[in-house]
Protein backbone atom coordinates (compact mmCIF):
# COMPACT_ATOMS: atom_id res chain seq x y z
CA UNK A 1 0.00 0.00 0.00
CA UNK A 2 1.24 3.29 -1.01
CA UNK A 3 0.76 5.86 1.69
CA UNK A 4 0.58 9.75 0.90
CA UNK A 5 2.54 11.20 3.65
CA UNK A 6 0.48 14.50 3.21
CA UNK A 7 -2.68 11.91 5.15
CA UNK A 8 -0.66 12.24 8.42
CA UNK A 9 0.42 15.17 10.77
CA UNK A 10 -1.45 17.95 12.32
CA UNK A 11 -4.29 19.45 9.73
CA UNK A 12 -2.62 22.79 9.15
CA UNK A 13 0.57 21.07 7.76
CA UNK A 14 -1.78 18.74 5.56
CA UNK A 15 -3.72 22.03 3.88
CA UNK A 16 -0.59 23.17 2.88
CA UNK A 17 0.08 21.15 -0.20
CA UNK A 18 -3.59 22.83 -1.17
CA UNK A 19 -2.83 26.04 -0.49
CA UNK A 20 0.52 25.95 -2.74
CA UNK A 21 -1.59 24.44 -5.34
CA UNK A 22 -4.64 26.64 -4.72
CA UNK A 23 -1.86 29.83 -5.24
CA UNK A 24 -0.49 28.37 -8.65
CA UNK A 25 -4.14 27.68 -9.94
CA UNK A 26 -5.65 31.16 -9.50
CA UNK A 27 -2.97 33.03 -11.15
CA UNK A 28 -3.57 30.33 -14.06
CA UNK A 29 -7.26 30.64 -14.57
CA UNK A 30 -6.82 34.35 -13.98
CA UNK A 31 -4.73 34.27 -17.42
CA UNK A 32 -6.67 31.95 -18.91
CA UNK A 33 -9.64 33.79 -18.47
CA UNK A 34 -7.79 36.87 -19.83
CA UNK A 35 -6.85 35.19 -23.08
CA UNK A 36 -10.27 33.71 -23.51
CA UNK A 37 -11.55 37.75 -23.32
CA UNK A 38 -8.61 38.80 -25.55
CA UNK A 39 -9.33 35.75 -28.38
CA UNK A 40 -13.07 36.52 -28.27
CA UNK A 41 -12.71 40.76 -28.03
CA UNK A 42 -9.99 40.75 -30.60
CA UNK A 43 -10.99 42.18 -33.88
CA UNK A 44 -8.67 41.39 -37.18
CA UNK A 45 -8.23 42.89 -39.88
CA UNK A 46 -10.60 43.48 -42.85
CA UNK A 47 -9.82 41.32 -46.03
CA UNK A 48 -7.89 43.80 -48.86
CA UNK A 49 -9.84 43.07 -52.05
CA UNK A 50 -13.27 42.84 -49.74
CA UNK A 51 -12.72 46.26 -48.49
CA UNK A 52 -11.49 47.95 -52.29
CA UNK A 53 -14.53 45.90 -53.63
CA UNK A 54 -16.63 48.11 -51.32
CA UNK A 55 -15.40 51.37 -51.13
CA UNK A 56 -13.15 52.25 -54.08
CA UNK A 57 -16.12 52.92 -56.19
CA UNK A 58 -16.45 53.75 -59.95
CA UNK A 59 -14.09 56.87 -59.54
CA UNK A 60 -11.40 54.72 -57.47
CA UNK A 61 -8.06 54.55 -58.67
CA UNK A 62 -3.89 53.96 -57.10
CA UNK A 63 -0.93 54.94 -57.71
CA UNK A 64 2.08 53.77 -56.61
CA UNK A 65 4.84 56.37 -55.12
CA UNK A 66 8.85 55.96 -55.13
CA UNK A 67 8.94 54.39 -51.50
CA UNK A 68 6.44 51.39 -52.26
CA UNK A 69 3.27 53.61 -51.53
CA UNK A 70 -0.34 52.69 -52.74
CA UNK A 71 -2.32 55.45 -52.66
CA UNK A 72 -6.03 55.53 -53.62
CA UNK A 73 -7.60 58.67 -55.02
CA UNK A 74 -10.51 59.92 -56.96
CA UNK A 75 -10.03 62.66 -59.66
CA UNK A 76 -14.04 63.84 -60.31
CA UNK A 77 -15.72 66.85 -61.40
CA UNK A 78 -15.65 69.46 -63.73
CA UNK A 79 -12.51 68.06 -66.30
CA UNK A 80 -11.82 71.94 -67.05
CA UNK A 81 -12.66 73.22 -64.08
CA UNK A 82 -9.66 74.66 -61.08
CA UNK A 83 -8.49 71.39 -59.21
CA UNK A 84 -9.00 71.36 -55.27
CA UNK A 85 -7.25 68.60 -53.59
CA UNK A 86 -8.93 67.68 -50.70
CA UNK A 87 -7.33 65.83 -47.55
CA UNK A 88 -9.27 64.15 -44.67
CA UNK A 89 -8.87 63.87 -41.34
CA UNK A 90 -6.96 61.22 -38.70
CA UNK A 91 -9.04 57.25 -38.94
CA UNK A 92 -10.69 58.90 -41.82
CA UNK A 93 -10.68 58.77 -45.59
CA UNK A 94 -11.54 59.86 -48.92
CA UNK A 95 -15.48 58.77 -48.48
CA UNK A 96 -15.73 62.39 -46.25
CA UNK A 97 -15.48 64.51 -49.05
CA UNK A 98 -18.03 63.11 -51.20
CA UNK A 99 -20.78 65.55 -49.56
CA UNK A 100 -18.31 68.45 -51.07
CA UNK A 101 -17.73 66.74 -54.72
CA UNK A 102 -21.56 66.17 -55.14
CA UNK A 103 -22.28 69.94 -54.23
CA UNK A 104 -19.09 71.63 -55.53
CA UNK A 105 -17.91 69.55 -59.07
CA UNK A 106 -20.42 70.43 -61.55
CA UNK A 107 -17.61 74.06 -61.20
CA UNK A 108 -14.59 72.64 -59.92
CA UNK A 109 -12.16 69.47 -61.01
CA UNK A 110 -12.07 67.96 -57.10
CA UNK A 111 -8.94 65.44 -56.14
CA UNK A 112 -9.31 63.44 -52.88
CA UNK A 113 -7.30 60.66 -51.55
CA UNK A 114 -6.42 58.57 -48.54
CA UNK A 115 -3.26 59.75 -47.04
CA UNK A 116 -0.92 56.93 -45.62
CA UNK A 117 -2.00 54.66 -42.95
CA UNK A 118 -5.90 55.44 -43.74
CA UNK A 119 -8.90 54.13 -45.99
CA UNK A 120 -7.73 52.16 -49.01
CA UNK A 121 -3.78 53.05 -49.03
CA UNK A 122 -3.64 51.72 -46.06
CA UNK A 123 -0.12 50.97 -44.26
CA UNK A 124 2.99 52.15 -46.71
CA UNK A 125 6.58 50.11 -46.60
CA UNK A 126 8.49 53.41 -45.40
CA UNK A 127 5.55 53.63 -42.17
CA UNK A 128 6.49 57.90 -43.15
CA UNK A 129 3.27 59.12 -41.39
CA UNK A 130 4.55 62.34 -40.82
CA UNK A 131 3.76 65.43 -42.32
CA UNK A 132 6.68 65.11 -45.08
CA UNK A 133 4.83 61.72 -45.47
CA UNK A 134 1.91 62.87 -45.87
CA UNK A 135 3.05 65.83 -48.59
CA UNK A 136 5.09 63.02 -50.78
CA UNK A 137 1.42 61.02 -51.21
CA UNK A 138 0.09 64.84 -51.79
CA UNK A 139 2.92 65.23 -55.17
CA UNK A 140 2.44 61.41 -56.15
CA UNK A 141 -1.17 61.81 -56.86
CA UNK A 142 -0.27 65.55 -58.49
CA UNK A 143 2.26 63.90 -60.35
CA UNK A 144 -0.21 61.42 -61.64
CA UNK A 145 -2.37 63.64 -62.57
CA UNK A 146 -0.16 65.91 -64.33
CA UNK A 147 -1.21 68.98 -61.67
CA UNK A 148 1.89 71.60 -61.20
CA UNK A 149 -0.70 73.71 -58.67
CA UNK A 150 -3.71 73.63 -57.10
CA UNK A 151 -5.98 74.97 -54.50
CA UNK A 152 -5.66 72.70 -51.50
CA UNK A 153 -7.27 72.12 -48.75
CA UNK A 154 -8.24 69.72 -45.50
CA UNK A 155 -10.09 68.72 -42.49
CA UNK A 156 -8.73 68.45 -39.07
CA UNK A 157 -5.20 65.93 -39.40
CA UNK A 158 -5.43 66.89 -43.27
CA UNK A 159 -5.60 70.42 -42.42
CA UNK A 160 -2.51 70.76 -41.05
CA UNK A 161 -0.58 68.70 -43.92
CA UNK A 162 -2.54 71.34 -46.13
CA UNK A 163 -0.80 74.36 -44.59
CA UNK A 164 2.12 72.29 -44.48
CA UNK A 165 2.29 71.34 -47.60
CA UNK A 166 1.87 75.54 -48.44
CA UNK A 167 4.92 76.11 -46.76
CA UNK A 168 6.78 73.66 -48.35
CA UNK A 169 6.11 74.02 -51.73
CA UNK A 170 4.29 77.59 -52.04
CA UNK A 171 4.54 78.03 -55.71
CA UNK A 172 2.18 74.93 -56.06
CA UNK A 173 -0.67 76.33 -53.82
CA UNK A 174 -3.16 78.73 -55.59
CA UNK A 175 -5.60 78.97 -52.44
CA UNK A 176 -6.00 77.38 -49.18
CA UNK A 177 -9.03 75.90 -47.52
CA UNK A 178 -8.61 74.98 -43.62
CA UNK A 179 -11.11 73.33 -42.45
CA UNK A 180 -11.34 72.70 -38.21
CA UNK A 181 -7.29 72.28 -39.44
CA UNK A 182 -4.88 71.13 -36.40
CA UNK A 183 -1.67 72.58 -35.68
CA UNK A 184 -2.61 76.04 -33.99
CA UNK A 185 -1.23 76.14 -29.92
CA UNK A 186 -3.33 76.96 -27.20
CA UNK A 187 -4.56 80.46 -26.87
CA UNK A 188 -3.77 81.99 -23.53
CA UNK A 189 -5.65 80.68 -20.61
CA UNK A 190 -7.04 77.92 -22.80
CA UNK A 191 -7.45 74.58 -21.66
CA UNK A 192 -7.09 71.57 -24.43
CA UNK A 193 -10.53 69.99 -25.63
CA UNK A 194 -11.73 66.30 -23.63
CA UNK A 195 -11.23 64.78 -27.07
CA UNK A 196 -12.70 61.62 -27.85
CA UNK A 197 -12.55 58.01 -26.54
CA UNK A 198 -10.41 56.70 -29.54
CA UNK A 199 -7.52 59.64 -28.83
CA UNK A 200 -8.25 59.34 -25.68
CA UNK A 201 -7.24 55.49 -25.55
CA UNK A 202 -3.76 56.27 -27.81
CA UNK A 203 -2.61 58.27 -24.95
CA UNK A 204 -1.31 55.13 -23.16
CA UNK A 205 1.07 52.81 -23.97
CA UNK A 206 -1.17 49.67 -23.23
CA UNK A 207 -3.97 51.70 -25.07
CA UNK A 208 -1.55 52.17 -27.89
CA UNK A 209 -1.20 48.12 -28.32
CA UNK A 210 -4.47 47.26 -27.64
CA UNK A 211 -5.80 49.50 -30.38
CA UNK A 212 -3.68 47.18 -32.78
CA UNK A 213 -5.60 44.32 -31.63
CA UNK A 214 -8.88 45.07 -30.02
CA UNK A 215 -11.02 47.63 -32.33
CA UNK A 216 -14.44 47.37 -31.72
CA UNK A 217 -17.49 49.03 -33.32
CA UNK A 218 -19.00 50.41 -30.90
CA UNK A 219 -15.97 52.30 -29.64
CA UNK A 220 -15.89 53.76 -32.91
CA UNK A 221 -19.31 54.85 -32.92
CA UNK A 222 -18.80 56.90 -29.34
CA UNK A 223 -15.79 58.13 -31.16
CA UNK A 224 -17.26 59.11 -33.99
CA UNK A 225 -20.48 60.55 -32.00
CA UNK A 226 -17.98 62.33 -29.56
CA UNK A 227 -16.68 64.31 -32.50
CA UNK A 228 -19.82 65.63 -34.33
CA UNK A 229 -22.26 68.24 -32.86
CA UNK A 230 -25.17 67.00 -35.63
CA UNK A 231 -25.99 62.98 -33.99
CA UNK A 232 -27.74 62.21 -37.04
CA UNK A 233 -25.60 61.86 -39.49
CA UNK A 234 -23.89 58.91 -37.80
CA UNK A 235 -25.90 56.29 -39.19
CA UNK A 236 -24.54 52.62 -39.88
CA UNK A 237 -23.56 53.05 -42.90
CA UNK A 238 -21.07 55.74 -41.47
CA UNK A 239 -19.78 53.99 -38.69
CA UNK A 240 -19.57 50.78 -40.88
CA UNK A 241 -16.96 52.41 -43.27
CA UNK A 242 -14.73 53.94 -40.09
CA UNK A 243 -14.46 50.65 -38.44
CA UNK A 244 -14.07 48.60 -41.49
CA UNK A 245 -11.53 50.98 -43.23
CA UNK A 246 -9.86 51.57 -39.66
CA UNK A 247 -8.95 47.66 -40.01
CA UNK A 248 -7.86 48.01 -43.21
CA UNK A 249 -4.41 46.58 -43.35
CA UNK A 250 -1.61 48.54 -41.80
CA UNK A 251 -4.21 51.41 -40.91
CA UNK A 252 -4.05 50.80 -36.94
CA UNK A 253 -0.86 50.62 -37.03
CA UNK A 254 -0.16 53.80 -38.36
CA UNK A 255 -2.60 55.23 -35.81
CA UNK A 256 -0.71 54.26 -33.16
CA UNK A 257 2.83 55.06 -34.80
CA UNK A 258 1.19 59.01 -35.83
CA UNK A 259 0.22 58.91 -31.93
CA UNK A 260 3.84 58.51 -31.08
CA UNK A 261 4.99 61.30 -33.94
CA UNK A 262 6.54 64.55 -33.24
CA UNK A 263 4.00 66.97 -34.83
CA UNK A 264 6.80 69.48 -34.82
CA UNK A 265 4.72 72.20 -33.23
CA UNK A 266 7.47 75.34 -33.61
CA UNK A 267 6.23 74.89 -37.48
CA UNK A 268 3.28 76.79 -35.78
CA UNK A 269 5.39 79.92 -35.76
CA UNK A 270 5.99 79.80 -39.52
CA UNK A 271 2.25 79.64 -40.81
CA UNK A 272 2.32 83.39 -40.92
CA UNK A 273 4.86 83.04 -44.00
CA UNK A 274 1.69 81.62 -46.18
CA UNK A 275 0.87 84.52 -48.77
CA UNK A 276 -1.95 82.34 -50.47
CA UNK A 277 -5.57 83.35 -50.13
CA UNK A 278 -6.56 81.47 -47.00
CA UNK A 279 -10.36 80.34 -46.12
CA UNK A 280 -10.59 79.58 -42.36
CA UNK A 281 -14.23 77.31 -41.53
CA UNK A 282 -14.78 75.96 -38.53
CA UNK A 283 -17.37 74.49 -36.82
CA UNK A 284 -18.31 76.39 -33.76
CA UNK A 285 -19.12 73.44 -31.30
CA UNK A 286 -15.78 71.80 -32.28
CA UNK A 287 -14.83 69.06 -29.56
CA UNK A 288 -12.10 68.23 -30.57
CA UNK A 289 -10.23 71.26 -31.54
CA UNK A 290 -10.84 74.64 -30.18
CA UNK A 291 -13.01 76.81 -32.36
CA UNK A 292 -10.98 79.49 -31.21
CA UNK A 293 -7.81 78.20 -33.44
CA UNK A 294 -10.02 79.64 -36.10
CA UNK A 295 -9.08 83.36 -34.50
CA UNK A 296 -5.16 82.14 -34.35
CA UNK A 297 -4.95 81.04 -38.10
CA UNK A 298 -6.59 84.37 -39.04
CA UNK A 299 -4.54 86.24 -36.93
CA UNK A 300 -1.41 84.51 -38.65
CA UNK A 301 -2.11 84.05 -41.77
CA UNK A 302 -2.46 87.85 -43.26
CA UNK A 303 -5.39 88.65 -45.86
CA UNK A 304 -6.79 84.94 -44.43
CA UNK A 305 -11.14 85.21 -43.90
CA UNK A 306 -12.60 83.13 -41.31
CA UNK A 307 -16.63 81.13 -41.22
CA UNK A 308 -17.77 79.61 -38.54
CA UNK A 309 -20.80 77.33 -38.55
CA UNK A 310 -23.47 77.70 -35.80
CA UNK A 311 -24.38 74.40 -34.42
CA UNK A 312 -21.33 72.73 -36.40
CA UNK A 313 -19.24 69.96 -34.82
CA UNK A 314 -15.50 68.67 -36.24
CA UNK A 315 -16.77 67.41 -39.52
CA UNK A 316 -18.74 70.11 -41.24
CA UNK A 317 -18.37 68.94 -44.66
CA UNK A 318 -20.34 65.99 -43.20
CA UNK A 319 -22.41 67.83 -41.00
CA UNK A 320 -23.45 70.86 -42.82
CA UNK A 321 -22.03 70.17 -46.27
CA UNK A 322 -24.76 72.78 -48.01
CA UNK A 323 -23.10 75.40 -45.96
CA UNK A 324 -19.20 74.30 -46.09
CA UNK A 325 -19.60 74.10 -50.18
CA UNK A 326 -21.40 77.20 -50.07
CA UNK A 327 -18.58 78.87 -48.17
CA UNK A 328 -15.89 77.63 -50.25
CA UNK A 329 -17.39 78.18 -53.51
CA UNK A 330 -18.33 81.89 -52.81
CA UNK A 331 -14.49 82.11 -50.65
CA UNK A 332 -12.99 80.50 -54.30
CA UNK A 333 -14.69 82.43 -56.55
CA UNK A 334 -13.83 86.07 -54.87
CA UNK A 335 -10.60 85.54 -54.44
CA UNK A 336 -9.04 83.36 -57.58
CA UNK A 337 -12.08 83.23 -60.13
CA UNK A 338 -13.08 86.90 -60.17
CA UNK A 339 -9.82 88.58 -58.62
CA UNK A 340 -7.15 86.03 -59.75
CA UNK A 341 -3.49 85.98 -57.52
CA UNK A 342 -0.53 85.09 -58.08
CA UNK A 343 1.48 82.36 -56.54
CA UNK A 344 4.11 82.90 -54.70
CA UNK A 345 7.75 82.34 -55.51
CA UNK A 346 9.66 78.76 -54.26
CA UNK A 347 11.73 80.70 -52.33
Amino acid sequence: MIVDDDDFGPPTLRRRPWLRRKRVLIPVALLLAILIAFLALRTSDTDRDAMIAKYSGPAGAFVAGPAGQRIHYRDQGRRDGPVIILLHGSNSSLQTWEPLVQRLGAKWRIVTLDLPGHGLTGGTPDKDYSAAGMIAAVDVVAAKLRLDHFILGGNSMGGWVSWRYALAEPARVDALLLIDAAGMPLRPGEKAPPSNIGFRVLEYPFGRWLATQITPRSLVEESLRGSVEKQAIVDDAMIDRYWELLRFPGNREATVLRARMNREPAMAARVGQIGVPTLILFGDRDRLINPTAAMTFNERIAGSEVVLLPGIGHLPMEESPDATAAAIDDFLTRRLVSQPASRPETG
